[in-house]
């Protein structure tokens, strides 16, 4: 079936029975738990690499902005997605994310093999820096 904007849902929509997720809590605790504790990794490394960055929901998914939008995250039924939000910062870093299924600011990776911390870092301080003042 082809997925239209009626009938499009994430794997974090079908325990909320389609409904947007109040918060990042509320996003993460409808996964499955190999899907949560992958996301909750990305989490945490995110809030630790950019601690101002204000959290949130946007476009249905975990967000966090400063000085604009930064980063995201989302869950989806076959795989995971770490939003760059910046083909800039992706075009930049082609060795380090060769391994990856990559979109033009994005990086699917699968629940058990999550994206390596430091590479998150790496590219949360690339946004950071693009994102300055």
């Amino acid at each position: 079936m082809k997925r239209t904007p009626a009938n499009r849902r994430s794997a974090s929509d079908s325990g909320r029975a389609g409904r947007p997720a109040a918060d990042v809590d509320d996003y993460l605790s409808c996964l499955p738990t190999g899907v949560r504790a992958a996301l909750e990794k990305l989490r945490r490394t995110i809030k630790a690499t950019a601690p101002k960055a204000e959290e949130g929901i946007s476009y249905r998914i975990p967000a966090y902005r400063w000085n604009g939008m930064l980063v995201g995250f989302a869950a989806a039924a076959d795989h995971c997605t770490f939003h760059i939000m910046s083909t800039a910062v992706m075009r930049a870093k082609p060795k380090e994310l060769a391994t990856y299924d990559t979109g033009k600011g994005s990086i699917r990776f699968s629940a058990d093999r999550p994206l390596p911390v430091a590479l998150v870092r790496k590219l949360v301080k690339a946004r950071l820096a693009e994102n300055a003042p």
